[in-house]
């Protein structure tokens, strides 16, 4: 009997060490689950030119108050951060436009880079220059906002549409 005990062990392990080995997944396809994704194809340069051809819109669309144009430029969540800290939505953007505050004999886009994150969103940073531009606060002198400004603004492909979801533009301040 001691020598049928080591056997009976052995065996009695090698069950269960066998048993205890997780069992095969029937559910899944091995060829499916081994397989590399699909990477999908971007047209890089089709969006690059879309998202300039949009912010030249937008520019206009300030120097001629057209706020159709942005109502279909800006996302309805947009957030806008303007260069003195304030911040805006697509209404209070729109309201701006319609009011004709702001005036400028030129909104001019300098050094556009676009930068595609994948097919459906994109952001674009550069410079632009503001020339004889005027902001008429009620009650109050007219404010100079001539000069060079450094923009960045994030874009989303929503519905087949790109449009814009964040926008901030800061001051350049002149070198002395």
């Amino acid at each position: 009997m001691n020598r049928l005990t080591p056997a009976l062990l052995i065996a009695a392990v090698v069950a269960v060490m066998y048993g205890c080995q997780p069992a095969l997944d029937t559910n899944r396809n091995a060829a499916i689950a081994t397989a590399s994704p699909v990477k999908e194809t971007i047209d890089r340069a089709a969006i690059e030119a879309e998202i300039i051809k949009l912010e030249r819109e937008w520019a206009d669309a300030n120097k001629t108050h057209n706020a159709e144009a942005v109502k279909q430029l800006l996302a309805d969540d947009a957030v806008i951060v303007y260069p003195d800290g304030s911040t805006a939505t697509k209404a209070d953007e729109v309201r701006t436009i319609e009011s004709g505050a702001i005036t400028a004999d030129a909104f001019e886009m300098i050094d556009p880079k676009v930068t595609v994150i994948d097919g459906d969103s994109a952001f674009i940073s550069g410079r632009s220059v503001i020339k004889n531009g005027k902001n008429a606060v009620p009650n109050k002198k007219p404010i100079n906002i001539s000069g060079e400004y450094r923009f960045l603004d994030v874009y989303a492909k929503r519905d087949g549409k790109w449009v814009a979801v964040a926008s901030q533009t800061t001051k350049i301040l002149p070198q002395n």
